[in-house]
């Protein structure tokens, strides 16, 4: 399997929950990965971050969780979940 099917899951996951991205939310969440080359796993911490504190698909604030994920080279969900303590988030 390829890791977009990882993404592609985690999506329809979160589908089946009730949570239902619009078209163009998965296509801007698509872009966010393209953008950054981000791999899977972040795009899908930034996701699932950015539903946890915002309540709904925020784009500028998933953009900046991803975009920090990958500045700061966080190999690690402990690494990423270090760096947003630190920055306040959690």
């Amino acid at each position: 399997m390829g890791g977009d099917n990882k993404l592609a899951n985690y999506i329809e996951d979160l589908w089946t929950k009730g949570f239902k991205l619009k078209d163009e939310e998965v296509q801007f969440i698509y872009f966010g990965k393209k953008f950054t080359g981000a791999p899977d796993w972040k795009v899908i911490y930034a996701l699932k971050l950015t539903l946890q504190f915002q309540h709904t698909f925020n784009r500028s604030f998933y953009v900046s969780l991803l975009e920090l994920l990958v500045k700061e080279s966080i190999k690690t969900k402990r690494e990423a979940n270090d760096l947003l303590t630190e920055k306040g988030f959690t």
